[in-house]
């Protein structure tokens, strides 16, 4: 039988921690972190990480594994989820994989293909020269010329996907898009998606946003910069990492870099709805709403408790 997976998604300060926690605890669950910059060390505050308390309430996995400056892809978050996955399922828990990345958690939902093509360092190294002389929006732009639908998924920043997307067309010939694909998923799934009207989650993007300045990620950003993580690398590509760099190497004002945090943080949260306003399996839930949770409680034991008992 396949294991139990559940699906907490929807954009970033809707509420997933939370709500995570609390059907966690009802249901016996384990959280997966399915956040792409949760996975670094030393980047707490920036990321929403869930706090040591939360992690002592519910257990968390896929959070501080790697440092700022370690390189890594969607495959090897894969291959970890879904070990973790195994792992907790054989515990006699229900795998709770939730966050906001939703490339990282399709690959694990649904195991998109990937084709296998070596690193071509002299490519790379090419590509990165012609970024840093020309800037990363003439490398997606290079990206968009060959494949448009690969270069529509990636942000013009996420320089590394970028250029893995170009070394797969140069090896095959062929758009990563058009080699890419979904499987079947090896998982008996139930995805909850979480949303708000629009205008308050923008709310809670820029009181966030304000919390963690207060909860001190200026001084985060500054112990990163001292220990050599540099702005170049992917971890440091994070809303709210960049422009707090570009702050403390003097290129914006620190209301500018406030501000820019706060524009580019709802600008993700509209990309992630877009994205999974695209899975039909998703059951949607208003967390403004007070029937909501009880909603979520009923469709949740309705789906595993039957297989859990």
């Amino acid at each position: 039988m396949n294991p139990d997976l559940l699906l907490i998604v929807g954009p970033t300060a809707v509420g997933k921690t939370a709500l995570s926690l609390q059907i966690a605890e009802e249901f016996d669950g384990e959280v997966i972190s399915g956040d792409s910059m949760q996975v670094y060390r030393e980047m707490d505050i920036g990321t929403a990480k869930a706090s040591e308390e939360e992690r002592r309430r519910v257990p968390h996995h896929l959070i501080d594994i790697i440092d700022p400056d370690t390189p890594f892809s969607v495959q090897e978050f894969q291959a970890l989820a879904r070990q973790k996955i195994e792992e907790i399922a054989a515990r006699g828990h229900l795998p709770m994989l939730v966050g906001g990345t939703g490339l990282y958690i399709e690959a694990v939902t649904h195991g998109y293909k990937m084709p296998y093509v070596e690193e071509n360092t002299e490519l790379r190294r090419e590509l990165h020269l012609f970024a840093e002389r020309e800037g990363n929006k003439a490398l997606h732009q290079r990206l968009y010329e060959v494949d448009p639908v690969s270069a529509e998924k990636l942000h013009p920043n996420d320089r590394r996907r970028i250029i893995r997307a170009l070394e797969v067309y140069h090896a095959t010939g062929k758009p990563f898009s058009q080699i890419t694909g979904k499987k079947e998923s090896p998982y008996h799934l139930l995805w909850v998606g979480l949303t708000m009207p629009r205008d308050l989650l923008y709310e809670r993007i820029n009181q966030r946003v304000d919390q963690m300045i207060s909860a001190g990620l200026v001084d985060e950003v500054k112990r990163l910069k001292e220990k050599g993580y540099h702005r170049n690398l992917t971890s440091m590509q994070a809303i709210g990492y960049k422009e707090i760099m570009s702050f403390l190497e003097g290129e914006m004002t620190f209301p500018e870099a406030v501000d820019l945090i706060k524009k580019g943080t709802r600008k993700y949260a509209k990309r992630q709805f877009s994205w999974f306003r695209r899975i039909p399996e998703i059951h949607w839930f208003d967390v403004t709403k007070d029937e909501s949770f009880e909603e979520i409680q009923r469709l949740v034991a309705g789906k595993f408790l039957h297989s859990r008992e």
